[in-house]
């Protein structure tokens, strides 16, 4: 990583229909403007993640105070900073990573069969601009 942002980033794959939902719903609950967003396969993605976490595409990756999450931790984490009422997902920690990332690899696995694919990935609305980044 160069240098940690400004605000948090969650980086997601673009091209999935689950991803994108869940990017709607951040959208929608982030009403401070809390983070940024960036897909995968962008260019804020290739400036700021390594190599490695760039071509795991079946995660979300996000980017805070310098630190990377992944799968469930990162899952867990924006739910958390999201809303006040959502803290509760904290508790969700307890569980050893191995296990609570074991369900997300299962769900991440097969996103696109369960939940389809886009052919590229989504454009920002006019009103979603201000939360993603190139």
């Amino acid at each position: 990583m160069k240098h940690s942002p400004a605000k948090p980033i969650i980086f997601f794959d673009g091209l999935c229909n689950l991803c994108n939902s869940s990017v709607d719903e951040v959208v929608r609950w982030d009403k401070n403007h809390k983070f940024k967003i960036a897909s995968l396969q962008g260019e804020t993605a290739k400036s700021l993640l390594p190599l490695e976490v760039i071509q795991n595409l079946d995660s979300l990756v996000l980017l805070k105070n310098n630190k990377l999450y992944t799968k469930s931790s990162a899952a867990i984490r924006v739910l958390v900073d999201l809303k006040w009422s959502f803290k509760i997902f904290y508790i969700l920690l307890v569980f050893p990573k191995f296990i609570r990332d074991a369900i997300y690899s299962v769900l991440a696995r097969n996103r696109y069969k369960w939940f389809g694919k886009k052919k590229s990935c989504r454009l920002p609305t006019s009103k979603e601009k201000a939360y993603f980044l190139p």
